[in-house]
C-alpha cells in the first residue's frame, strides 16, 4: 500500500513539473533579431494581430487613430509614442493593446529593432 501511495505521489509530482506557463512567444525573448526587420515582412502581422481590433479604419472603441497602413504606423512609432504605449507594464495606465495583456516583449522588441534599421517598408 505504501508503494502505490508513493507512486501516486512520484506520478503527480512528475505532472507538476512539466506544467508550465511559457507560450511559445514567450521562449522567443532575448533571442536576437536576424537581418533587416521591416515592416511588411516583421511589424505589419504584429500590428495587425494586436491593434486592428480597434485602430482599424475607421478606428473604433476610442482609438484616436488607425494603424492599417505603412505610414500610419510609421507616424505612430515616430509622433505618437507607440513604443511607449505597448511596452508599459500590465496594469499600467495608457497599456496597449487596451485592456491588456501586454503583448509579448519580442514583439515589442521587432517594433524597436524596425525603428532602429530606418522604419523600412520592404
Amino acid at each position: 500500500m505504501h508503494i502505490k501511495t508513493l507512486l501516486k505521489i512520484t506520478c503527480c509530482g512528475l505532472l507538476l513539473a512539466a506544467c508550465t506557463n511559457d507560450s511559445p512567444e514567450d521562449l522567443l525573448d532575448g533571442q536576437p533579431i536576424t537581418g533587416t526587420v521591416t515592416y511588411n515582412a516583421n511589424v505589419k502581422p504584429i500590428i495587425t494581430n494586436n491593434c486592428l481590433f480597434c485602430h482599424t479604419s475607421p478606428p473604433v472603441n476610442g482609438a484616436p487613430m488607425q494603424l492599417t497602413t505603412y505610414e500610419d504606423v510609421k507616424n505612430a512609432v515616430l509622433n505618437r509614442g507607440l513604443l511607449n504605449r505597448i511596452s508599459r507594464q500590465n496594469g499600467e495606465e495608457g497599456l496597449m493593446p487596451n485592456g491588456g495583456p501586454r503583448m509579448p516583449q519580442h514583439n515589442i522588441d521587432v517594433i524597436n529593432q524596425w525603428l532602429e534599421d530606418g522604419l523600412l517598408e520592404q
